[in-house]
């Protein structure tokens, strides 16, 4: 069964509607809509490789690892091979052959940052120093704790932290 007067207003929408169009007007949601807007950053053409596996960290670096040992195992071969022909060994193209920069070799240079301080306690961010035995801490408990401890004790964690421990 039908809602109730919902059909006369269809019967007489459409008896009124004599063949006269009216254009749709967009919506401003419409109009501020980016959608049909032309996409130059994407490819339209790419699609998505369905038989491409995520790989995890440790087989990324095993593979890694692999891949610098091929080269440097190719490295050595060449050097074995222009030895034998008579060829000068020493090269200057090929300095340190083994040492390869990877992910995982690289030096970095000193930081640019202050070091940071750790509370020798707690091993939490030490913003303070005890004056008299020089140990870190993180907060007013921790220092309440350091006035009860020994000059033995505190020359201790000195000690662990490979500070010299002259305690005054």
């Amino acid at each position: 069964m039908p809602p109730k007067g919902g059909g006369k207003k269809k019967a007489a929408a459409a008896a009124g509607d004599s063949g006269a169009w009216t254009p749709h007007i967009p919506t401003l949601g419409e109009q501020l809509s980016y959608l049909h807007s032309p996409r130059p950053f994407k490819n339209p053409h790419y699609t998505k490789n369905v038989n491409r596996r995520a790989k995890n960290l440790k087989a990324v670096l095993s593979q890694e690892r692999e891949r610098e040992r091929l080269e440097r195992e190719r490295k050595r071969l060449e050097r074995e091979q222009r030895a034998e022909n008579g060829e000068d060994a020493m090269d200057v193209d090929d300095e340190d052959a083994d040492a390869l920069t990877s992910y995982a070799a690289i030096e970095a240079p000193p930081s640019f940052m202050p070091q940071r301080h750790y509370c020798d306690i707690t091993g939490l961010e030490a913003p303070y120093t005890d004056p008299a035995t020089g140990l870190r801490y993180h907060d007013k408990s921790v220092y309440e704790l350091i006035k009860g401890l020994s000059i033995g004790a505190s020359k201790d964690y000195l000690a662990a932290r490979g500070v010299n421990p002259i305690v005054k």
